[in-house]
């Protein structure tokens, strides 16, 4: 039996915010949702590039669906690199994204971020995603209660998401049956910071019309004030009874093969031009950022390799109807085929340099964090590259983690960065004074006072000396 997905879509820059740094796809078998960093100038860049990098997967044939969305996510998260090298003022910038693509009867599923899946099926209603914030951490090791993680201060810090922080980001990936009838939500935090998620649930569950179900989603956000961008998909699994569309997406006019040779060497409208023709060959939805971004031609590419590798994806992958337009291109390109191996070549070598010089810049910065139970100062940077950790212990220092105040111990747990060895050293010894001054006050007097007294904790006695 052959499924698909029937779906419905909305986005909104909310009350406060000036522009959409959420961005999001969903078609027949794919659906993507990203939130860039409102907080970073590229927000906006991010989702839209790694929204558009991912939409070639909506087919109904994947070659590895397993491994399908981790590798696409992983390629644009190289993309977010390539464009901050070419533009510094993007630095920073990241996107959350949450991704579905449904091959057969199995939904793959890629995350990363605070962005959700919430899935209704059988009767629950569960969230499936993750968030990868602090608060959740502290959630998960049962330091806090998820009504205590609601109003958090801290709640919106996310420990992992796309962005040129991290050149290999981990995404959680898994696989999920599906079955006719169920209805899943993607939703940016914009919406579950501002709508409580039994609510959430009783729109989803009462409104049969998936339009009406996210237009009242988003109105309700807007109703509450909406500090954030609000993004909703929504789809359920049907099966797929034809061939073809119910609903024919509107056909954009074909570039020509002059234009698709412009695309492939990475032109910014070209590849926009042909987007924009792929995509609308099939039925989808695409708002927010990445919406703009296509309509007004602003496609994120910013070198030659970026062009070429999208329009590559595009080209590779396209679909049949629009293979005549451009089979062309693969005859009148061929003494360009040679450049991929060297491209590969040079972006490696490249890599490797990035990498050293990246590993050196680690070892001139200091941040303080725990070790045993003590205070620590350390050298590098608190991140891993897979098995190589990016610090070592510089000095531990006679704090006690036990002594600090709950909101301290938090910070040095969560890492303090510092600017110098010397700053590094200065929050050890306002920490210090922190400490000191959450010990327990013994009051002089008489040998009867004193024994009345209960002892000070050792911590306490070890940094009074």
């Amino acid at each position: 039996m052959a499924l698909k997905l029937k779906f419905a879509a909305k986005s909104d820059v909310g009350r406060i915010r000036k522009k959409n740094d959420d961005s999001a796809y969903v078609g027949e078998h794919l659906a993507v949702l990203a939130d860039g960093m409102g907080g970073h100038v590229g927000g906006d860049v991010a989702s839209a590039s790694t929204v558009l990098d991912l939409v070639h997967l909506d087919r109904a044939v994947t070659a590895d669906p397993r491994n399908a969305l981790p590798d696409e996510i992983q390629a644009a998260n190289l993309v977010l690199n390539e464009l901050v090298g070419a533009n510094p003022k993007l630095s920073g910038m990241g996107t959350t994204v949450t991704s579905l693509l449904l091959s057969g009867t199995t939904l793959h599923m890629a995350h990363i971020g605070d962005s959700r899946a919430y899935r209704l099926k059988n009767g629950v209603f569960e969230q499936i995603s993750t968030d990868h914030t602090f608060v959740q951490r502290l959630v998960d090791e049962g330091r806090i209660s998820r009504a205590e993680a609601e109003i958090h201060p801290h709640k919106n810090v996310l420990l992992r998401v796309l962005g040129d922080s991290d050149a290999s980001p981990e995404l959680d990936v898994q696989q999920l049956e599906a079955s006719v009838g169920e209805r899943w939500m993607l939703c940016s935090d914009g919406l579950t910071d501002a709508v409580a998620v039994p609510v959430i649930e009783e729109i989803i569950r009462s409104t049969p019309d998936m339009d009406q179900a996210v237009n009242d989603l988003v109105a309700i956000t807007l109703k509450n004030g909406a500090p954030d961008n609000v993004t909703v998909v929504m789809f359920e699994i049907v099966e797929d009874q034809a061939p073809g569309s119910d609903e024919p997406a509107r056909l954009e006019p074909a570039p020509d093969t002059g234009q698709l040779a412009i695309a492939a060497e990475g032109d910014v409208e070209a590849s926009a031009s042909l987007l924009r023709h792929e995509i609308s060959q099939r039925p989808h939805l695409l708002v927010g950022s990445a919406q703009l971004a296509t309509q007004t031609g602003q496609i994120p590419v910013v070198t030659q390799h970026t062009g070429e590798r999208r329009a590559a994806a595009l080209l590779t992958h396209r679909s049949p109807a629009a293979r005549d337009v451009l089979d062309p291109i693969e005859d009148s390109l061929p003494h360009r085929r040679w450049l991929m191996p060297i491209l590969l070549t040079l972006t490696a070598v490249l890599v490797v340099i990035l990498g050293a010089w990246g590993y050196m810049w680690t070892q001139t910065q200091y941040f303080v964090g725990p070790v045993d139970g003590k205070v620590a100062i350390y050298k590098g940077v608190p991140q891993e590259l897979g098995p190589i950790s990016l610090s070592e212990i510089d000095t531990v220092s006679s704090v006690p983690l036990e002594a600090l105040p709950e909101y301290s111990r938090q910070r040095v747990e969560s890492t303090i960065p510092a600017d110098s060895r010397e700053h590094a050293q200065s929050i050890i010894q306002e920490l210090l004074v922190t400490a000191k001054q959450n010990c327990p006050v013994q009051v002089p007097g008489s040998s009867n006072n004193q024994s009345t007294q209960s002892p000070l904790p050792a911590y306490c006695q070890e940094i009074m000396q």
